[in-house]
C-alpha cells in the first residue's frame, strides 16, 4: 500500500491522539482537525487520500461536512465516517451524505486500517491509467507521454511531476503539496523542484508554440489546455 495522506476529523482528543498515532505506524501521514468547520477547510484546500470524518462534531455535523464536501471539493476523496451511532436510519443518512464507508465506535484500530487499505485500492482502481489533455497523452503504467504525437523524453522525477499535475487537473497543485507527492517528508533541497520543473518545461512546452505548465502566482502550478482560455 502506498502512503497515504490521511484528514481525521475528530473532537475526542484522547481518540484523536491514539487513531492518529496508530494509522502513523503504517507510515501514513495523518492530519487533524477538531471541529467540522477545520475539517472542510483542510479537505477543500488539500489533497487527501482518504477523510476520516466524526459525525458528532461541536460546531458543523459530520453530515453537514461531507454533503458540502462532495458539492465543493474539486476531487472526490473517499469519506469513512466514524460515530457511535450504530443505527440503521444513521448509518443511512451517513450514506446518503456521500459517505463511502462507515464504522461504529468503540472500533478495533487494525479493522480501521484495513478498512483505510480498502477504500484506497478502491479509488486506485477507478483511477485511469490513461490521461489525456488535449494533446497531452499519459500512460502511468507505461510511464510515457507524448504531446500531439510527439514522445517526451522526461527524467523519471520530471514525468512523476506530469503525472501528479495531469491527475489534478485542471485543479493546481501548491508547490509543497507537489513536493510532497514526489519526495514525502524528505524532500531535497527547496531549488530541486525549480530544477525539475524547468526540466521538465523543456520537454513538454519548449518545443511546441503554446504553452501547458503554467505557474499560478503564490501557489504553485497547474496544467492548461492551449484552446482552453
Amino acid at each position: 500500500m502506498n502512503r497515504l495522506k490521511i484528514l481525521l476529523v475528530e473532537d475526542n482528543p484522547t481518540l484523536a491522539l491514539q487513531t492518529g498515532e496508530f494509522l502513523e505506524q503504517h507510515d501514513w501521514q495523518v492530519d487533524f482537525a477538531n471541529c467540522g468547520q477545520l475539517g472542510l477547510q483542510l479537505a477543500l484546500t488539500e489533497i487527501y487520500d482518504l477523510i476520516l470524518l466524526d459525525l458528532n462534531l461541536p460546531d458543523i455535523d459530520g453530515l453537514e461536512v461531507c454533503r458540502q464536501l462532495r458539492q465543493r471539493a474539486p476531487v472526490v476523496t473517499p469519506i469513512l465516517m466514524l460515530t457511535a451511532l450504530d443505527a440503521f436510519t444513521d448509518k443511512a443518512q451517513g450514506f446518503h451524505s456521500g459517505a463511502d464507508d462507515y464504522l461504529c465506535k468503540p472500533f478495533d484500530p487494525r479493522e480501521l486500517a484495513l478498512r483505510c487499505e480498502a477504500l484506497a485500492r478502491r479509488r486506485e482502481l477507478h483511477r485511469s491509467d490513461e490521461v489525456c489533455i488535449g494533446a497531452l497523452k499519459i500512460s502511468g503504467r507505461r510511464r510515457e507521454a507524448t504531446r500531439n504525437g510527439q514522445p517526451l523524453k522526461l527524467t523519471t522525477i520530471a514525468f512523476n511531476i506530469l503525472w501528479e499535475l495531469a491527475c489534478a487537473y485542471p485543479e493546481p497543485l501548491s508547490r509543497s503539496e507537489l513536493s510532497h507527492r514526489i519526495w514525502g517528508d524528505n524532500p531535497p533541497d527547496s531549488d530541486a523542484l525549480k530544477s525539475h520543473i524547468y526540466s521538465l518545461r523543456r520537454q513538454l512546452d519548449r518545443p511546441f508554440p503554446e504553452t501547458m505548465l503554467k505557474t499560478i502566482s503564490n501557489i504553485g502550478f497547474k496544467l492548461e489546455q492551449p484552446d482552453a482560455n
